[in-house]
């Protein structure tokens, strides 16, 4: 019904012009704004050619679960370039979830990906992981 159609996501953020600065310029994304609409839109270009749409919330409530997902080639450079730009990672220590210092839950029986969460400034929660 639907499998010929074109498909993309989107979240909230309670401050646009943050949200445009913080996945352009500290996660180096395509972003792109839109002005024509009654509010402000942002579009993020992933690569493989998915996009996320991204909208103005006055009473918006950071989301909970994760709602960005990057596969990266290797998590440590990775949370160590993101640091650098002014990210920080979460912490968990909990019977599902342990960090390491750098905020990466490895997996030591190899079954998942190596995975460091953290949010954006609207405090949706996203994360970068390796395959392995």
């Amino acid at each position: 019904m639907l499998g010929n159609d074109v498909v993309f996501s989107s979240f909230s953020v309670d401050d646009i012009e943050k949200a445009q600065e913080f996945y352009s310029k500290t996660l180096g994304l395509t972003v792109t704004q839109s002005d024509d609409m009654p509010m402000p839109l942002l579009h993020i270009q992933l690569v493989g050619g998915g996009k996320i749409m991204v909208y103005p919330k006055p009473d918006h409530t950071p989301a909970t679960f994760t709602i960005l997902n990057f596969s990266v080639n290797d998590i440590e450079k990775t949370v160590d370039e993101l640091t650098n730009s002014g990210v920080s990672f979460e912490s968990y220590n909990n019977e599902y979830i342990k960090t390491d210092d750098k905020g990466i839950a490895h997996d030591e029986t190899g079954s998942t990906p190596s995975i460091a969460w953290f949010k954006d400034p609207a405090g949706n929660i996203i994360a970068v992981m390796q395959e392995k």
